[in-house]
């Protein structure tokens, strides 16, 4: 039987950041009777990928209690103070070389759904030398599937995906969703949420 030529992607999960705006751990808020950081690392599992991880650094004991039950490593990044783009650079390293591809996740993002991820994978599947990036709010962002091309391109600091969209030469692909355009920032961004399902 002849083996699977299928690139294979690794997941990123980024859950480091101390949510400072919010006054309270954005991550463990609850969101159709789930938390927020078990909803996203359970949803980009869905993809099947190679390899996953998930970045920490404020609270992470606590997050990684919420996982319990899922299979995804844990990456401590020791600098995720100075910004996304240090945990994404933790994060990206840390994959399996056999992962030709990484989708990053974020977890603040009420409207993320499994289908919009599937959904990623599937077009970067048929180009695997390009990324693909969701589309909202007249922008390109995350959640987005990286080429492995461009790990090396993930700089420190606060310049996470979103940077990297503007300035590559090689194709981007957009799938739009403007309802991840809302995602939990400060108290204000609360209705969003849907704690009793």
């Amino acid at each position: 039987m002849p083996e699977d030529c299928s690139p294979a992607h690794g997941v990123v999960v980024l859950a480091a950041g101390a949510s400072s705006r919010l006054g309270c751990n954005k991550l463990l808020l609850m969101h159709e009777y789930e938390s927020m950081v078990h909803r996203a690392v359970r949803l980009a599992l869905a993809t099947d990928p190679r390899d996953a991880v998930v970045v920490v650094g404020a609270d992470a004991d606590t997050i990684l209690r919420e996982l319990h039950d899922l299979p995804i490593r844990r990456i401590d990044a020791a600098n995720w103070h100075e910004g996304m783009g240090t945990s994404l650079r933790a994060g990206l390293d840390a994959l399996s070389m056999d992962c030709a591809g990484a989708l990053v996740v974020v977890c603040d993002q009420p409207a993320l759904d499994a289908p919009h991820l599937q959904a990623l994978c599937a077009t970067w599947f048929n180009a695997p030398q390009n990324a693909v990036a969701s589309r909202y709010a007249l922008r390109l962002g995350v959640p987005a599937v990286l080429p492995r091309a461009w790990f090396g391109d993930i700089g420190a600091g606060d310049r996470g995906a979103r940077a990297l969209f503007e300035g590559q030469g090689t194709p981007v692909s957009a799938i739009a969703n403007e309802a991840l355009a809302v995602d939990i920032d400060t108290p204000d961004d609360l209705p969003a949420l849907r704690p009793q399902g």
